[in-house]
């Protein structure tokens, strides 16, 4: 949380890489937001992209820049022009480049907007477009308190194709956490049969044992957790499903199962791979609700029930019913829950090294 104090005291470069950096942030989210047809959300306009605690908005963060300082002794530059290019921390010049990201933040939510259909439909949401760059492989991770999962990263992103931050980012999103920020393998979502880093439910990771190509398929047939017919053997599911506390085990089925999921999202015409949070949200989507819920989800067909449900299951009845009624209907509350969880959870950049 950053306020005013905390602002003023910073270097003119330094207020610059604040409000760069926040500019940007606010530009890949709604371009997210955009690609799954959610558009620009009303209740959020003109709030601070400094998150929930800030005390300013956009603009006054842009006057403590210094977007009124005169400009360099220096005079013109090289270009020609009568910025203070020349001057690292020439204030005025560092805002209007995060003014410029931060209205390209909107313009492209605008122009995504109004040629995205409204009910954002998984094929329009995310096909075409030409201006976002591809997603590039990762590199090491800044992991942190995370760092022994690194080789495992490395492997999953290796076998899969899909970048390590974004596998990174689901787990992060997924498994509960220690208070250094650890992730735990042995996290359990008690209104659900989830369990392990990747949060897996029974049935997925039965589902996942037995779809040839995955390691977790590998690893049921050269373990006879199988039977002839490729099948779960009853007899040895108790042993499979705890293999989801495996850190190794979870992390990899986390990377076997995005692969899946972008290929099949990808073989309906959609642009998964616009940009790097763009890959790691939809991942992340597919992740968490299934390849089959992921597709209702992006064309606003969940129905009702099923959507009171799933938001249960992840709040709590009580909370969800709350929602619900703040909402107007379950569709609506589930899709609001879930879209700004991936918003503030999901987010591959944080481990850049």
């Amino acid at each position: 949380m950053i306020h005013r104090t905390d602002l003023a005291a910073l270097t003119p470069a330094q207020r610059a890489n604040v409000i760069y950096a926040q500019a940007q942030s606010e530009l890949s989210t709604r371009l997210w937001r955009a690609a799954i047809g959610d558009g620009d959300r009303d209740n959020e306009k003109g709030k601070s992209p400094l998150g929930g605690g800030s005390d300013m908005a956009m603009d006054s963060l842009l006057e403590l820049l210094g977007t009124q300082a005169p400009k360099s002794a220096k005079g013109k530059c090289k270009c020609q022009c009568a910025c203070s290019c020349n001057d690292e921390d020439a204030p005025d010049d560092i805002a209007a480049l995060a003014k410029r990201a931060l209205n390209g933040a909107h313009a492209a939510a605008a122009v995504d907007r109004g040629t995205m259909p409204g009910t954002g439909s998984i094929v329009g949401a995310l096909s075409g477009g030409t201006s976002a760059k591809p997603a590039e492989a990762s590199g090491p991770l800044a992991l942190g308190s995370n760092a022994r999962y690194a080789d495992t990263l490395a492997a999953a992103e290796a076998r899969s194709g899909i970048p390590r931050s974004a596998i990174a980012a689901i787990v992060d999103a997924e498994a509960g956490k220690g208070q250094d920020g650890s992730w735990n393998p042995l996290s359990r979502n008690p209104r659900s049969s989830a369990a392990g880093l990747g949060q897996f439910l029974s049935g997925t990771w039965q589902t996942l044992a037995e779809q040839g190509g995955t390691w977790l398929n590998d690893v049921a047939k050269a373990r006879g957790w199988l039977t002839e017919k490729g099948k779960v053997d009853p007899s040895r599911r108790s042993e499979l499903l705890a293999l989801r506390y495996d850190p190794q085990a979870s992390i990899l089925s986390v990377a076997d199962m995005a692969k899946n999921n972008l290929q099949q999202f990808e073989s309906a015409g959609l642009n998964v791979r616009a940009d790097s949070e763009t890959l790691a949200k939809a991942a992340y989507l597919g992740h968490h609700l299934g390849l089959g819920d992921a597709k209702k989800f992006l064309a606003g067909n969940i129905d009702a029930e099923r959507a009171r449900t799933l938001l249960a299951a992840q709040v709590g009845g009580s909370a969800a019913d709350q929602r619900i009624a703040n909402a107007g209907d379950a569709t609506r509350a589930h899709r609001q829950w879930l879209l700004d969880f991936i918003d503030r959870h999901v987010q591959p950049d944080k481990f850049a090294s």
